[in-house]
Protein backbone atom coordinates (compact mmCIF):
# COMPACT_ATOMS: atom_id res chain seq x y z
CA UNK A 1 0.00 0.00 0.00
CA UNK A 2 1.46 3.40 -0.79
CA UNK A 3 0.50 7.06 -0.99
CA UNK A 4 1.14 9.52 -3.63
CA UNK A 5 4.84 10.74 -3.47
CA UNK A 6 6.59 12.69 -5.77
CA UNK A 7 9.89 11.07 -8.12
CA UNK A 8 12.83 13.65 -6.57
CA UNK A 9 13.32 14.78 -2.74
CA UNK A 10 15.69 17.28 -1.15
CA UNK A 11 18.12 15.88 0.50
CA UNK A 12 21.98 16.76 2.04
CA UNK A 13 25.15 15.78 0.25
CA UNK A 14 28.61 16.80 0.80
CA UNK A 15 30.55 19.11 -1.99
CA UNK A 16 33.89 17.59 -1.25
CA UNK A 17 35.09 17.29 2.58
CA UNK A 18 36.05 19.65 5.02
CA UNK A 19 33.56 22.16 7.26
CA UNK A 20 29.87 23.36 7.22
CA UNK A 21 30.21 24.84 3.82
CA UNK A 22 30.59 21.66 1.85
CA UNK A 23 27.33 20.63 2.85
CA UNK A 24 24.96 20.85 0.20
CA UNK A 25 20.73 20.17 -0.34
CA UNK A 26 20.30 18.64 -3.69
CA UNK A 27 17.72 17.02 -5.83
CA UNK A 28 17.47 13.14 -5.80
CA UNK A 29 15.36 10.06 -6.52
CA UNK A 30 13.09 9.20 -4.01
CA UNK A 31 14.20 5.69 -2.61
CA UNK A 32 11.92 2.77 -3.54
CA UNK A 33 11.44 0.65 -0.23
CA UNK A 34 12.54 -2.84 -0.77
CA UNK A 35 12.36 -6.21 1.13
CA UNK A 36 11.41 -5.93 4.57
CA UNK A 37 11.45 -2.23 4.20
CA UNK A 38 9.11 1.17 4.66
CA UNK A 39 9.42 4.21 2.70
CA UNK A 40 9.54 7.16 5.46
CA UNK A 41 8.31 11.17 4.78
CA UNK A 42 10.59 12.45 6.96
CA UNK A 43 9.35 15.43 9.51
CA UNK A 44 12.87 15.62 11.24
CA UNK A 45 16.64 14.31 11.47
CA UNK A 46 18.83 14.55 14.09
CA UNK A 47 22.16 15.94 13.79
CA UNK A 48 25.35 13.46 15.36
CA UNK A 49 28.85 13.74 15.86
CA UNK A 50 29.05 11.06 13.26
CA UNK A 51 27.49 13.15 10.66
CA UNK A 52 30.08 16.06 11.53
CA UNK A 53 32.90 12.66 10.81
CA UNK A 54 31.41 12.08 7.66
CA UNK A 55 31.24 15.59 6.31
CA UNK A 56 35.34 15.69 7.77
CA UNK A 57 35.81 12.24 5.45
CA UNK A 58 36.94 10.38 8.14
CA UNK A 59 33.57 8.35 9.04
CA UNK A 60 32.14 6.60 6.01
CA UNK A 61 28.64 5.21 5.94
CA UNK A 62 28.65 1.61 5.47
CA UNK A 63 26.48 1.87 2.71
CA UNK A 64 28.28 4.30 0.44
CA UNK A 65 24.93 6.58 0.22
CA UNK A 66 26.22 9.87 0.14
CA UNK A 67 23.66 11.37 1.80
CA UNK A 68 23.98 12.09 5.24
CA UNK A 69 21.86 11.35 8.62
CA UNK A 70 21.75 8.25 11.42
CA UNK A 71 17.79 8.80 12.82
CA UNK A 72 14.84 11.03 11.79
CA UNK A 73 11.05 10.90 13.14
CA UNK A 74 8.26 10.84 10.07
CA UNK A 75 5.38 8.86 8.79
CA UNK A 76 5.31 5.59 7.32
CA UNK A 77 4.21 6.16 3.30
CA UNK A 78 4.85 3.35 1.74
CA UNK A 79 5.85 -0.17 2.28
CA UNK A 80 7.97 -3.14 0.78
CA UNK A 81 7.33 -6.75 0.07
CA UNK A 82 7.14 -8.39 3.12
CA UNK A 83 6.13 -5.82 5.13
CA UNK A 84 1.95 -5.96 6.81
CA UNK A 85 2.88 -3.17 9.54
CA UNK A 86 3.15 -0.27 10.90
CA UNK A 87 0.45 0.67 8.51
CA UNK A 88 0.76 3.61 5.54
CA UNK A 89 -0.14 6.42 8.06
CA UNK A 90 2.13 5.78 11.43
CA UNK A 91 4.40 7.91 12.85
CA UNK A 92 7.45 6.21 13.55
CA UNK A 93 11.24 7.21 14.64
CA UNK A 94 13.76 5.07 12.73
CA UNK A 95 17.41 4.62 13.23
CA UNK A 96 18.89 4.48 9.49
CA UNK A 97 23.21 4.16 8.44
CA UNK A 98 22.64 6.89 6.28
CA UNK A 99 20.33 9.23 4.30
CA UNK A 100 18.13 11.11 7.13
CA UNK A 101 19.00 14.31 6.03
CA UNK A 102 16.22 13.99 3.17
CA UNK A 103 12.44 13.99 2.75
CA UNK A 104 12.06 10.65 2.41
CA UNK A 105 14.56 8.07 3.44
CA UNK A 106 13.67 3.87 3.11
CA UNK A 107 14.14 1.91 6.39
CA UNK A 108 14.72 -1.79 7.33
CA UNK A 109 11.53 -2.37 9.00
CA UNK A 110 13.34 -3.53 12.04
CA UNK A 111 15.16 -0.53 12.75
CA UNK A 112 11.85 1.96 13.02
CA UNK A 113 9.36 1.96 16.56
CA UNK A 114 6.43 3.83 16.90
CA UNK A 115 6.51 7.69 17.62
CA UNK A 116 7.40 7.47 21.30
CA UNK A 117 4.47 9.18 23.30
CA UNK A 118 4.35 11.94 25.24
CA UNK A 119 7.08 13.13 22.89
CA UNK A 120 6.89 15.99 20.34
CA UNK A 121 6.77 14.60 16.67
CA UNK A 122 9.64 17.01 15.50
CA UNK A 123 11.69 16.37 18.80
CA UNK A 124 11.55 12.46 18.26
CA UNK A 125 13.92 12.87 15.53
CA UNK A 126 16.76 13.04 18.69
CA UNK A 127 15.61 10.43 20.15
CA UNK A 128 16.74 6.92 18.29
CA UNK A 129 20.36 7.33 17.78
CA UNK A 130 21.36 8.69 21.21
CA UNK A 131 18.46 6.01 23.04
CA UNK A 132 19.70 3.10 21.09
CA UNK A 133 23.36 3.96 21.61
CA UNK A 134 22.98 4.36 25.59
CA UNK A 135 20.50 1.31 25.92
CA UNK A 136 23.16 -1.23 23.41
CA UNK A 137 25.85 0.02 25.39
CA UNK A 138 25.49 0.49 29.09
CA UNK A 139 22.91 -1.83 29.33
CA UNK A 140 23.51 -4.76 26.61
CA UNK A 141 26.93 -4.45 26.91
CA UNK A 142 28.00 -3.64 29.80
CA UNK A 143 25.13 -4.46 32.11
CA UNK A 144 24.43 -1.71 34.53
CA UNK A 145 22.34 -2.82 37.00
CA UNK A 146 20.39 -0.73 40.05
CA UNK A 147 22.57 0.08 42.78
CA UNK A 148 26.10 0.15 40.33
CA UNK A 149 28.08 3.63 39.84
CA UNK A 150 28.55 5.07 36.15
CA UNK A 151 30.76 7.86 34.62
CA UNK A 152 29.70 9.19 31.62
CA UNK A 153 32.20 11.14 29.66
CA UNK A 154 30.55 14.30 27.65
CA UNK A 155 27.34 14.19 30.14
CA UNK A 156 25.88 17.43 28.48
CA UNK A 157 26.15 15.59 24.71
CA UNK A 158 22.81 14.00 23.30
CA UNK A 159 24.45 10.92 24.03
CA UNK A 160 25.44 11.81 27.77
CA UNK A 161 22.33 13.72 28.82
CA UNK A 162 19.88 10.17 27.61
CA UNK A 163 22.84 8.26 29.39
CA UNK A 164 22.49 10.21 32.34
CA UNK A 165 18.54 9.97 32.65
CA UNK A 166 18.85 6.50 31.91
CA UNK A 167 20.89 5.75 34.09
CA UNK A 168 19.11 7.33 37.33
CA UNK A 169 15.91 5.87 36.02
CA UNK A 170 17.60 2.47 36.35
CA UNK A 171 18.39 3.05 39.81
CA UNK A 172 22.09 3.67 39.43
CA UNK A 173 24.50 6.53 40.64
CA UNK A 174 25.87 8.90 38.18
CA UNK A 175 29.24 11.05 37.84
CA UNK A 176 29.88 12.88 34.38
CA UNK A 177 32.75 15.20 32.96
CA UNK A 178 31.76 18.29 30.94
CA UNK A 179 33.38 21.57 29.04
CA UNK A 180 31.96 24.55 31.24
CA UNK A 181 30.17 25.33 34.30
CA UNK A 182 26.42 25.97 32.27
CA UNK A 183 26.82 22.57 31.32
CA UNK A 184 27.60 21.38 34.45
CA UNK A 185 24.05 23.03 35.84
CA UNK A 186 22.14 21.04 32.70
CA UNK A 187 23.15 17.63 33.68
CA UNK A 188 22.80 18.17 37.90
CA UNK A 189 19.12 18.80 36.55
CA UNK A 190 19.27 15.78 34.43
CA UNK A 191 20.45 13.90 37.73
CA UNK A 192 23.92 13.52 37.52
CA UNK A 193 25.58 13.82 41.18
CA UNK A 194 28.77 14.34 40.53
CA UNK A 195 29.56 16.84 37.56
CA UNK A 196 32.87 17.46 36.48
CA UNK A 197 34.40 19.85 34.58
CA UNK A 198 37.37 18.70 32.54
CA UNK A 199 38.83 21.63 31.78
CA UNK A 200 39.41 22.89 35.39
CA UNK A 201 39.76 19.56 37.02
CA UNK A 202 41.01 16.00 37.04
CA UNK A 203 38.47 13.54 36.95
CA UNK A 204 40.65 10.83 38.19
CA UNK A 205 41.43 13.06 41.78
CA UNK A 206 38.24 14.30 41.90
CA UNK A 207 36.16 10.24 41.78
CA UNK A 208 38.52 9.40 44.07
CA UNK A 209 37.57 12.22 46.73
CA UNK A 210 34.52 10.93 46.52
CA UNK A 211 34.95 7.73 46.85
CA UNK A 212 33.68 7.20 43.57
CA UNK A 213 34.83 4.06 41.82
CA UNK A 214 32.75 3.27 38.48
CA UNK A 215 31.20 -0.14 37.97
CA UNK A 216 30.76 1.45 34.11
CA UNK A 217 32.52 3.87 32.09
CA UNK A 218 30.79 5.63 29.17
CA UNK A 219 33.74 6.95 27.12
CA UNK A 220 33.54 8.67 23.95
CA UNK A 221 37.15 10.39 23.87
CA UNK A 222 39.06 7.10 23.35
CA UNK A 223 42.83 6.94 23.67
CA UNK A 224 43.50 10.19 25.92
CA UNK A 225 41.10 8.46 28.64
CA UNK A 226 42.58 5.00 28.32
CA UNK A 227 44.39 4.52 31.37
CA UNK A 228 42.51 7.46 33.43
CA UNK A 229 39.45 4.97 32.80
CA UNK A 230 40.57 1.80 33.80
CA UNK A 231 42.49 4.00 37.25
CA UNK A 232 38.91 5.07 38.07
CA UNK A 233 37.33 1.50 37.52
CA UNK A 234 35.76 -0.45 40.37
CA UNK A 235 36.92 -4.64 40.74
CA UNK A 236 34.80 -6.01 38.45
CA UNK A 237 34.17 -2.82 36.22
CA UNK A 238 33.32 -2.24 32.74
CA UNK A 239 34.93 0.41 30.06
CA UNK A 240 33.10 0.54 26.77
CA UNK A 241 34.59 2.98 24.39
CA UNK A 242 31.95 4.73 21.84
CA UNK A 243 34.29 7.05 20.25
CA UNK A 244 37.39 8.48 19.54
CA UNK A 245 36.99 12.69 20.17
CA UNK A 246 40.72 12.26 22.14
CA UNK A 247 42.81 9.97 19.46
CA UNK A 248 42.40 6.68 18.32
CA UNK A 249 45.87 5.23 20.26
CA UNK A 250 46.28 5.08 24.20
CA UNK A 251 48.10 2.90 26.82
CA UNK A 252 46.49 0.41 28.22
CA UNK A 253 47.18 -0.93 32.11
CA UNK A 254 46.79 -4.42 31.80
CA UNK A 255 48.29 -5.32 34.92
CA UNK A 256 45.39 -3.02 36.32
CA UNK A 257 42.75 -4.75 34.11
CA UNK A 258 43.74 -7.80 35.64
CA UNK A 259 44.13 -6.77 39.50
CA UNK A 260 40.33 -5.05 38.94
CA UNK A 261 39.08 -7.95 37.38
CA UNK A 262 37.81 -5.24 34.45
CA UNK A 263 37.01 -5.32 30.88
CA UNK A 264 37.01 -3.40 28.03
CA UNK A 265 34.55 -3.18 24.94
CA UNK A 266 34.36 -1.19 22.08
CA UNK A 267 31.55 -0.73 20.19
CA UNK A 268 29.99 0.38 16.69
CA UNK A 269 26.38 1.11 16.22
CA UNK A 270 26.46 2.31 12.41
CA UNK A 271 28.65 -0.93 11.87
CA UNK A 272 26.29 -3.40 12.52
CA UNK A 273 24.31 -5.63 10.50
CA UNK A 274 20.45 -4.97 10.02
CA UNK A 275 19.72 -8.05 12.23
CA UNK A 276 22.04 -6.96 15.32
CA UNK A 277 20.42 -3.24 14.71
CA UNK A 278 16.81 -4.42 14.85
CA UNK A 279 17.49 -6.32 18.02
CA UNK A 280 19.05 -3.40 19.82
CA UNK A 281 16.02 -1.08 18.26
CA UNK A 282 13.20 -3.61 19.81
CA UNK A 283 15.25 -3.69 23.63
CA UNK A 284 15.51 -0.02 23.88
CA UNK A 285 11.68 0.34 22.36
CA UNK A 286 11.06 -1.89 25.58
CA UNK A 287 13.74 -0.08 27.97
CA UNK A 288 13.04 3.76 27.19
CA UNK A 289 9.62 4.12 25.50
CA UNK A 290 7.81 3.54 29.10
CA UNK A 291 10.20 5.88 30.71
CA UNK A 292 9.56 8.28 27.58
CA UNK A 293 5.68 7.86 27.99
CA UNK A 294 6.18 8.37 32.03
CA UNK A 295 7.77 11.76 31.23
CA UNK A 296 11.16 10.30 33.55
CA UNK A 297 13.37 10.67 30.05
CA UNK A 298 12.98 13.44 27.77
CA UNK A 299 15.81 14.38 24.58
CA UNK A 300 16.85 17.58 25.40
CA UNK A 301 16.66 19.71 22.37
CA UNK A 302 18.95 22.59 21.68
CA UNK A 303 17.63 23.79 18.37
CA UNK A 304 15.52 23.58 15.33
CA UNK A 305 17.06 24.38 11.80
CA UNK A 306 15.44 23.86 8.22
CA UNK A 307 17.18 21.73 5.93
CA UNK A 308 18.63 24.55 3.94
CA UNK A 309 20.59 26.10 7.23
CA UNK A 310 22.02 22.52 7.51
CA UNK A 311 25.43 24.33 7.43
CA UNK A 312 24.38 26.35 10.60
CA UNK A 313 23.26 23.24 12.10
CA UNK A 314 26.79 21.73 12.18
CA UNK A 315 28.38 24.77 13.03
CA UNK A 316 26.10 24.77 16.33
CA UNK A 317 27.15 21.08 16.57
CA UNK A 318 30.90 22.33 16.84
CA UNK A 319 30.75 25.36 19.01
CA UNK A 320 31.76 24.31 22.38
CA UNK A 321 28.52 25.54 23.91
CA UNK A 322 26.85 23.26 22.32
CA UNK A 323 25.08 21.09 24.91
CA UNK A 324 21.83 17.88 23.80
CA UNK A 325 20.56 17.74 20.27
CA UNK A 326 20.71 19.61 17.32
CA UNK A 327 17.60 19.09 14.54
CA UNK A 328 17.02 19.35 10.97
CA UNK A 329 13.44 20.00 10.20
CA UNK A 330 12.19 18.89 6.97
CA UNK A 331 8.16 18.54 6.98
CA UNK A 332 5.76 19.76 10.02
CA UNK A 333 3.70 17.07 10.60
CA UNK A 334 -0.10 17.83 10.45
CA UNK A 335 -2.37 16.92 13.16
CA UNK A 336 -3.29 13.18 13.28
CA UNK A 337 -6.31 11.97 11.50
CA UNK A 338 -9.31 11.04 13.93
CA UNK A 339 -9.03 7.11 15.12
CA UNK A 340 -9.85 5.25 11.82
CA UNK A 341 -9.51 8.22 9.45
CA UNK A 342 -6.56 6.40 7.57
CA UNK A 343 -3.12 8.26 6.50
CA UNK A 344 -2.68 12.28 7.13
CA UNK A 345 -1.36 12.39 3.88
CA UNK A 346 2.35 12.25 3.69
CA UNK A 347 2.09 15.45 0.63
CA UNK A 348 0.51 17.60 2.52
CA UNK A 349 3.31 18.43 4.74
CA UNK A 350 5.10 21.68 4.74
CA UNK A 351 8.94 23.15 5.66
CA UNK A 352 9.05 24.01 10.01
CA UNK A 353 10.81 27.27 11.10
CA UNK A 354 14.16 27.34 12.81
CA UNK A 355 13.65 27.53 16.42
CA UNK A 356 17.02 27.48 18.10
CA UNK A 357 16.96 27.71 21.93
Amino acid sequence: MTVSVPATMSAVVTNGFGGPEVLRVVKRPVPAPGDGEVLVRVFAAGVNRADVMQRQGVYDPPDGSPILGLEVSGEVCATGPGVSSPAVGSRVVALVSSGGYAEYVAVPIGQVAPLPDGIDPLDAAGVMEVAATVWANVFMVAGLRPGEAILVHGGASGIGTMAVQLARATGAHVATTVGNDAKSELVRQLGAEIVINYRASDFVEVLRRHGFAPDVVLDVVGGRYLRPNVDVLAVGGRLVVIGLQGGSIGEMPIGDLLYKQASVHATSLRARTVAEKSEIVAATRAGVWPLMADGIVRPVIRGRWRLSEVAAAHGAMEDPAHFGKELLVVAVPQQPPPSGGGPSGCARLGTGPRTPT
